[in-house]
């Protein structure tokens, strides 16, 4: 069968698309660039790309007629727009039009799972797209999931943040919540039986965990896997706003996603309806296994994909191909250059650690006040790390820098800053071959914005000319 992925490069879709093609199914993956899809090769001749900008309706049109099913896995938690709503209901109107267009028979959507009166912008946001949905021709199969707990979640980091850095934690009172979180391998599982099922058909449904938890107790519980001692004080002060402040600065996650899960967090997310288990035998993992589950994967470097690297999140275009030309004219560049004997293997194996856990080989103290300034100033600071030690990917996120191109065939990697800048900046590596020698080329380039730019340049050029030639020669020769 064909089955059409959109968000195939997101958190939950990444995981999902080899399971669709385990069970035999060709897939359409629907992204914005392909150059942000990297696919296995295990499962490459199983796997169609294809480019549609859900929020153009032309674009739509290239939403391939024969298909028999498609998962809709789009939404913008965390989104920097202001009218992140009607967005969503501008996509999700454009791809029912295009739906009908097609031979698919079924329409899987991940929604939320909120109770209460007071539901968040985002909850309801993903309520009206559940029914501009089922305004259409295609039966529509609905799962709605509260916490989705796994390595390289957005809950999971933040979580892991908190009970990691925080021997004692003063929280507000949503901490009294009740949530029921559910693991990413018992939510791929829900995703992929409901495709084809009959009985789910026009169906909406209530999926979670065992366990139902405050969040206070998952935080504790989370502490308790990790042989960790937590205290946590409530305190009733703490106002959505300020508990989003203090999450932004606490842990990894940017001020809009901070923002977005604080609101949800005011309800309680339990699911009321069971019918899922009548249909399914399906045993879910209680929240502690589903923790050692996702450390063991983040020990075995077995990360499949994370919310980091997600571009709803991003300021950037998600086209990433529109910032692989580094512009010329008007900017200013660092260029270092160093001849090593080294192999391309030994440089490129540096130079594909770089940042996250690794650091930055040089000074890694004067990029940790940078990432911290940018921090103060809104920015993404160096808390985003990375999701694999070893490996790059575009679309990737290294600490406050994002992989535009990462080919270690030509040896070339090329970055672009996220932090806040008054400009834009690339940070590129070329190796070349010279002989019996390797020459890596490492240009910096600045594009400034009005006077200031070009005096934030020359005020931090002695420390740039310092930190960028260390930086290359480690890179080059590993010392």
């Amino acid at each position: 069968m064909k089955i059409l992925l959109t968000g195939a490069n997101g958190y939950i879709g990444t995981r999902l698309m080899p399971i669709l093609v385990q069970e035999g199914h060709q897939v359409i993956a629907l992204v914005r660039s392909s150059s942000r899809l990297s696919l296995p090769k295990a499962i490459e001749s199983q796997v169609e790309v294809v480019e549609v900008d859900l929020l153009s309706q032309e674009s739509c049109e290239n939403i391939p007629k024969e298909i028999d099913a498609a998962y809709y896995l789009v939404h913008s938690m965390g989104s920097r727009s202001s009218s992140f709503s009607s967005l969503e209901s501008q996509c999700a109107s454009n791809f029912v039009s295009a739906l009908s267009n097609t031979n698919a028979r079924q329409v899987i959507y991940l929604s939320g799972l909120s109770q209460g009166d007071q539901v968040s912008e985002h909850m309801a946001s993903r309520g009206n797209v559940d029914q501009i949905l089922r305004g259409g021709t295609v039966p529509v199969t609905t799962l709605r999931a509260g916490i989705i707990v796994g390595e390289g979640s957005a809950s999971f980091e933040i979580i892991r943040d908190l009970v990691e850095k925080l021997p004692v934690m003063v929280a507000p009172r949503w901490v009294k919540s009740r949530c029921q979180p559910i693991g990413i391998v018992d939510i791929l599982y829900y995703l992929s039986h409901v495709l084809f099922n009959d009985a789910c058909e026009n169906q909406t449904f209530e999926v979670g965990g065992p366990d139902i938890l405050t969040y206070k107790e998952m935080l504790l519980q989370f502490a308790k896997v990790r042989g960790l001692k937590r205290s946590i004080i409530t305190v009733p002060v703490l106002t959505p706003y300020l508990s989003s402040l203090w999450l932004y600065f606490v842990t990894s996650t940017n001020f809009s996603i901070a923002r977005a899960l604080v609101k949800s967090m005011t309800t309680d997310a339990v699911c009321q309806d069971n019918r899922i288990h009548d249909l399914f035998s399906h045993q879910c993992l209680n929240f502690q296994e589903t923790v050692k589950r996702s450390f063991s994967k983040i020990e075995q470097n077995a990360v499949v994909s994370s919310w980091k690297d997600t571009m709803v999140h991003s300021r950037l275009s998600p086209v990433l191909k529109d910032y692989i030309e580094v512009p010329h004219f008007g900017c200013l560049k660092e260029v270092d250059q160093q001849k090593t004997k080294a192999t391309k293997r030994e440089i490129l194996d540096r130079l594909w650690k770089i940042g996250g856990d690794t650091g930055w080989y040089t000074m890694n103290f004067a990029w940790s006040i940078r990432g911290f300034l940018d921090l103060l100033f809104g920015g993404v600071g160096l808390r985003r790390g990375r999701t694999h030690k070893t490996r790059l990917t575009s679309g990737d996120v290294v600490d406050f820098w994002r992989v535009i191109s990462a080919d270690r065939k030509k040896g070339h990697l090329l970055l672009y800053a996220e932090m806040r800048l008054p400009g834009e900046a690339w940070l590129e590596w070329k190796i070349e071959e010279e002989e019996s020698m390797r020459k890596v080329t490492q240009t910096a380039t600045f594009r400034p914005k009005g006077l200031f730019g070009r005096l934030y340049w020359y005020m931090l050029y002695p420390f740039h000319k310092i930190i960028f030639y260390r930086l290359c020669k480690k890179i080059a020769k590993g010392f």
